[in-house]
This record gives structure tokens, sequence and C-alpha cells, in this order.
């Protein structure tokens, strides 16, 4: 199983950032050992001090596919959630600086709880689906699918020319605006069209 994020889908993640908005999907990885279920505590690690929120619809791929068109993306999932894609935004900055590649702030250990998986079927749309992330009770990230500058079949059809996707592979799709730092003692708790999908504490 590998767990593919992709960056800068939102519009206005990308200018928070003070990035250009890419023409084409950009993606990264994180390890099997990034992730994290149940809702269990996540547990600042010591070698950072500006750990980031970022909340993003996930897809869980059901079928194995290489080169896959984006006219059949749809096949090639049938469960979607929620996961927090967390970013040492201090070891992101340095590796950026230096010109790195910032695996280190995205992929270390426990870096992506993901919520249960819910039918793509239970949705009307998916394509037009709201999410968000309340940290201590106020929200912090909210948005709607509809407002992704790679559909999930773009993101498919572009990342499985590069990458095979199996059965079981996660697929983050991107964080809207909102990202900011997290503290010991913040509860995060992310909706899925009202659904509640993770309520979990920083320790």
């Amino acid at each position: 199983m590998k767990i593919i994020c992709i960056g800068r889908n939102y519009a206005d993640h990308a200018r928070e950032m003070k990035n250009e908005v890419p023409s084409t999907p950009v993606f990264f990885m994180k390890p099997e050992t990034s992730l994290v279920t149940g809702n269990r505590p996540f547990f600042l690690p010591g070698f950072s001090e500006d750990m980031h929120h970022e909340v993003e619809v996930v897809l869980k791929i059901s079928r194995k596919g290489k080169n896959i068109k984006e006219k059949e993306a749809l096949r090639y999932f049938g469960k979607i959630g929620l996961g927090i894609d967390f970013t040492a935004r201090d070891l992101q900055h340095e590796a950026r600086k230096k010109g790195f590649p910032w695996e280190i702030a995205k992929g270390f250990d426990h870096s992506a709880p993901v919520s249960k998986f819910l039918p793509v079927k239970r949705f009307n749309d998916i394509h037009n689906l709201s999410f968000r992330l309340d940290v201590n009770g106020k929200t912090v990230q909210e948005v709607n699918t509809s407002r992704m500058i790679f559909s999930f079949e773009a993101i498919i059809a572009y990342v499985s020319g590069f990458v095979t996707l199996n059965r079981g592979d996660l697929l983050f799709t991107g964080t809207p605006a909102g990202v900011g730092p997290v503290t010991a003692g913040d509860r995060l708790e992310a909706y899925l069209d009202r659904i509640k999908m993770l309520d979990f504490r920083i320790r």
C-alpha cells in the first residue's frame, strides 16, 4: 500500500503558500508508516517546531491500473474519506531554500491520519462535495471539491501515467487555504458533507 498526495490542487492554498498555480498535477508520496487510523492521537515529533494541518479528501483505490484514461478513472475507486497531511513546515521551508526534496517534512511516521471510508454512492455528487476541518471547535479550513484545479479523474489519469495504482492505495487530493499550526492539546474534527469523519487530539 502506498499513499500518493496531490499538492497545490486548490488555487487559494497555492496563493497562501506563495506558490504558482500548477498547470499539471503535482504529487509526492508518503510511506505506509505515515498512516494513522482509528482516531488515534497525533504525537508532535521532536524534530519540528512548526507542525501544520492540511485536511484533504482521500480516495481509496479499488483496482489495479496503469495509464488510466480520464473517462474511465471513476471505475478505480469506490470509497472516499478524509485525511490530514501533517507537514513540518519549518523543515519544508528549509529544504526548499536549499533545493532539496522535502519528503522529510511530509513523509515522517504517523503524518497521515485517515478516517473511515464511505461508499461513493452515498453522496449525490462527489464533484460538488463540501468538507472542512475544525480545530478546537473553530472552522479553519472549508471548501467544496468543485474548487479543485484538477478533478479526481484528472488526478488518477495523470498519476497512473507514472505510477501503477494498486488496490488499497490511498490518494490524497489536495488541501484548501487555511492551513496552520497545531499544538499539544488541540482537538481536530473533520467533516465530509456534514458527516464527522475524524475526531482526534494532538499530544
